[in-house]
């Protein structure tokens, strides 16, 4: 299976948490944390459709600034998702800035912000640059599961974790994947191109086998368009289990949260996770509220992720991020830790 979602940590493991998630074949991306985004290019920034805080600690959310300062005078809405009080943050960082030219700019920003409550309740609030960005509420809705948010194919689960202060952790889902057979195009001597997305999203919606697709059929004359049924197209697919990314930071060890983390990762291909401290230092990660590299490995094993991606390193180790990944590897594979 080719992977449809291309994921990076904009500054390593152990620079600002940002991971950036490319959507292939969209031009689109997403953006889960906002810590430092100079590393990232305008032309990226300029794809991101939605970006998830885990909570607004400065080191995951000081990129604000920067994501505000490219997408300024562009026809633009991103949507916005953190835990309670995360829209008068994004208001009070609006708000610190001047705006009484912007009625001037011809694009409008909008960020359509929404923070996750208690019993899974969702408040939602929209600023747009023509207004110089003065909220605008919108309606409350409530999480339906832990669905957050639904992006075409893709869908984002959420846990709300405690790190001494609500700290959401994020799961991104592709419900389902459709993969082409090139042989069984040939054989029907049909051209790839673009309506091959047509294809995949009436497969993915299960619609009848009546509904009518433009393909593109090969012929000694050249490439034509042909309409066919979906039904006589079947036979060029299949669909397997979608692409799981689950992302966590900033969490203290304890039952509720392990066991939130745990469910919300289950069976992940990949679990990007904070290994911020070695378990020698297990005391001072929960004076400071975050998992050991073992406790991350662990949960990752239980969790049964394919595979685990330490991130979120304390700078006290410095030089020695093999070491922290080492021990989180360790427990992953069920090993013991080092002496």
């Amino acid at each position: 299976m080719r992977p449809i979602v291309h994921c990076h940590l904009v500054n390593g493991p152990f620079g600002d948490p940002s991971l950036y998630a490319e959507i292939m074949f969209e031009r689109r991306a997403m953006l889960f944390d906002l810590g430092d985004l100079s590393p990232l290019s305008p032309r990226k920034l300029l794809r991101v459709s939605h970006a998830f805080v885990s909570h607004a600690h400065m080191d995951h959310f000081a990129g604000f600034d920067r994501l505000l300062r490219v997408l300024l005078g562009r026809e633009k809405t991103v949507a916005m998702y953190g835990p309670a009080d995360f829209i008068d943050r994004i208001e009070h960082k609006l708000h610190a800035y001047t705006w009484n030219v912007i009625g001037n700019y011809d694009g409008n920003l909008i960020f359509d912000v929404s923070e996750v409550h208690d019993g899974g309740i969702v408040w939602s609030a929209r600023f747009q640059s023509r207004h110089a960005f003065r909220r605008e509420p919108m309606p409350e809705a409530r999480i339906e599961g832990d669905v957050l948010a639904s992006c075409g194919a893709l869908q984002v689960r959420c846990a709300v974790l405690d790190h001494a202060t609500p700290c959401l952790g994020f799961a991104l889902e592709e419900r389902a994947h459709v993969n082409i057979w090139k042989t069984r195009l040939d054989e029907l001597g049909l051209e790839v191109g673009p309506w091959l997305g047509a294809l995949k999203r009436a497969l993915l919606q299960d619609a009848p086998d009546d509904t009518p697709i433009r393909a593109l059929r090969r012929s000694d004359e050249g490439v034509t368009p042909v309409t066919l049924p979906l039904g006589a197209l079947r036979a060029l697919a299949t669909v397997v289990a979608g692409q799981k990314i689950a992302y966590v930071v900033d969490a203290r060890d304890h039952v509720a949260n392990v066991a939130r983390i745990e469910r919300l990762a289950w069976r992940a291909d990949v679990l990007f996770i904070e290994c911020t401290f070695l378990l020698a230092d297990a005391a001072h990660a929960m004076r400071k509220n975050h998992l050991t590299a073992h406790r991350a490995g662990l949960i990752a094993r239980h969790a049964q992720v394919k595979r685990l991606a330490p991130c979120h390193f304390s700078t006290r180790y410095a030089e020695r991020g093999d070491v922290l990944s080492e021990e989180a590897q360790r427990a992953f594979q069920g090993l013991g830790p080092t002496a």
